[in-house]
This record gives structure tokens, sequence and C-alpha cells, in this order.
């Protein structure tokens, strides 16, 4: 998750070596939800398993790759907003 002032971007992580893209399977949270760290916010599909991604800060997620979607690796897929 790389941070920009009060925002981190939540980017498709990559979880194994040989993971080229990831399927978004579902979001655990609605968009505009205040998230914490350690939270589950995402489950992505690899080639090989079902894994949960726990949001590295907290603030408010802005979901801007919906579920049903398979994306690269580094691409943004969410924002976190440190709430004033």
């Amino acid at each position: 998750m790389r941070e920009m002032n009060n925002m981190a971007n939540v980017e498709m992580p990559r979880m194994s070596d040989n993971m080229t893209e990831g399927y978004i399977e579902q979001w655990l949270v609605e968009d505009n939800s205040y998230v914490t760290v350690g939270q589950e916010i995402l489950q992505i599909e690899t080639e090989k398993a079902l894994m949960t991604y726990e949001a590295e800060n907290e603030g408010d997620l802005k979901i801007i790759v919906l579920a049903g979607e398979s994306v690269q690796i580094g691409v943004l897929i969410a924002t976190i907003t440190e709430r004033s």
C-alpha cells in the first residue's frame, strides 16, 4: 500500500511468486466505509487459492475496481483516506 499525504493507495498485491494478476472475488466492506488496520477488506482469488487481504491503514475506503474484475499486480484497486 503506497501512502500519499493523508491517502493510501491499495494496489493489487502479489500474494505468490508466480502471481501476475488477481481476481477480486468480493469486497468485505462497502464503498466509503471506515476501515481499521488489520481489518479484512477484500477476498482475492489467485490460480491456486482464495485469500483475504487486510487493510494496512485506517480511514475511509474508496473502492475503484469492483468485485468480479481481474487486474494485474500493482494496479490501483482502492484508496484509504485518513479522516481529519
